[in-house]
């Protein structure tokens, strides 16, 4: 959430920033209107309420002297005054909710760093690692893959579920605990404190976020509750410290979960979405930094390389690209997207987003932080990434380490946790 002061001093400027990024920007207009009648009625409320303090001293005074006419009108007038406040003040929490909702769906201002921009046509690549490997055979789609492979039960999945969640079996199921285990373990390398978390979230938490409002039409909701199925393990990690004064001595906190996640957006049916790159359950591996905002730029680089790094160890060519303005998240001020190679598609395709929200997601969670030397709280910064998708993985993997005679080359970093070289085309 925007800092509304911030927003009603640089509006022109913030509304040039956010072209791109909201429908509206008559939105900015609105809510900077709206403030100013909370403003007149708060000072007009104010004003009562000295007069009505006003009038009850006199009443006092009036019972000391036994002046009972006196007294008579002076409570008529308090009492009026007091209905007068009780409006004025019901009025006044009208606008104020006025003034949240639609602050709640301003997205965050973007870095001045950050590519100018409507959509992924203005994304920057910023670097490139690895060798794409160049195939004496058609490589097979990871769908196709699972299939020979014996590794994935779709149909069986879909009259459990219906469409966009998984089943994986034998080898399928193995490589997915494998690679959550190989994530965790070097992220906590890094630095990181794992944390086992709910997988259910409640509204307050997705608002802390900035999943809702906005978007509660992508998540899954329990029936006569306030809870919702788990988008992602950043809900939860970021709102361990919801309306919290944190002792800044202590941070940054970085933390790392396995999850599931669900989305009801699975994407439009094509090549691209087929198997597992875009489905309503899926797992991911986060991290999530808590600290002081001059700390967060040197925080997200860290996040970056740490995300960067489980990719170099699989050996699986990638690329980075900072986000336009228009093609960031809602919460984001400046986000960097890891793209790994898919042969199959003979292209890029995210496998994680790396975010410095600033202090915008603590702003609406209330997430403070106390320094000795600071004459109030401030609001801390939040940064979250995926490190990594566990479903994209496994497809760059089946991908780009197939055989010509249809088994796969595990990685040397995974085979201890899988406990095999290969996946055998008969097993």
């Amino acid at each position: 959430m925007l800092d509304i002061n911030k927003l009603s001093q640089n509006m022109e400027q913030i509304k040039e920033l956010l072209k791109y990024r909201i429908e509206d920007v008559k939105l900015i207009d609105n809510v900077i209107e709206e403030n100013e009648n909370r403003k007149r009625l708060q000072t007009k409320a104010d004003q009562y309420r000295k007069k009505r303090n006003e009038l009850v001293k006199q009443v006092g005074i009036a019972k000391a002297q036994s002046d009972e006419l006196s007294i008579k009108g002076l409570l008529e007038e308090v009492n009026s005054l007091q209905s007068d406040l009780e409006d004025l003040e019901a009025q006044q929490h009208q606008y104020e909710n006025s003034v949240k909702d639609m602050l709640s769906r301003i997205p965050n201002i973007p870095d001045d760093d950050v590519p100018v921009g409507v959509d992924e046509l203005s994304n920057r690549e910023l670097k490139r690692w690895g060798e794409i490997r160049d195939f004496d055979f058609e490589p097979r789609s990871h769908d196709e893959i699972l299939t020979i492979l014996n590794m994935w039960e779709p149909e069986r999945a879909a009259k459990i579920s219906g469409r966009g969640f998984p089943l994986l079996r034998n080898w399928g199921a193995r490589l997915e605990t494998a690679l959550i285990n190989f994530m965790l373990d070097h992220n906590i390398s890094a630095g990181t404190e794992q944390i086992w978390l709910p997988f259910a979230v409640s509204s307050a938490a997705l608002y802390g976020t900035g999943n809702l409002p906005k978007f509660g039409e992508d998540l899954f909701k329990i029936q006569d509750s306030d809870l919702y199925l788990n988008p992602t393990a950043e809900v939860a990690l970021t709102n361990i410290y919801r309306e919290d004064i944190i002792d800044g001595n202590k941070l940054p906190f970085r933390f790392t979960a396995f999850s599931p996640s669900f989305r009801k957006e699975a994407g439009a049916y094509g090549r691209e979405t087929k198997g597992l790159i875009r489905v309503h359950q899926f797992n991911k591996v986060e991290l999530v930094t808590v600290c002081r905002p001059g700390e967060s730029d040197a925080e997200h680089q860290c996040m970056l390389e740490t995300s960067e790094a489980i990719l170099q160890k699989l050996g699986l060519p990638y690329r980075v690209v900072m986000l336009s303005q228009g093609d960031m998240g809602f919460s984001a001020a400046k986000t960097f997207d890891i793209e790994v190679w898919l042969p199959s598609l003979r292209s890029y395709r995210e496998i994680a987003s790396i975010s410095n929200m600033r202090d915008f997601q603590a702003r609406r969670a209330q997430i403070k932080f106390k320094s000795p030397d600071a004459k109030k709280n401030e609001f801390v910064h939040t940064l979250n990434g995926s490190a990594l998708a566990v479903g994209r993985t496994m497809v760059a993997l089946l991908e780009n380490y197939q055989q010509e005679d249809g088994s796969i080359k595990i990685p040397d970093v995974l085979v201890p946790y899988l406990k095999s070289e290969s996946i055998p085309l008969h097993s």
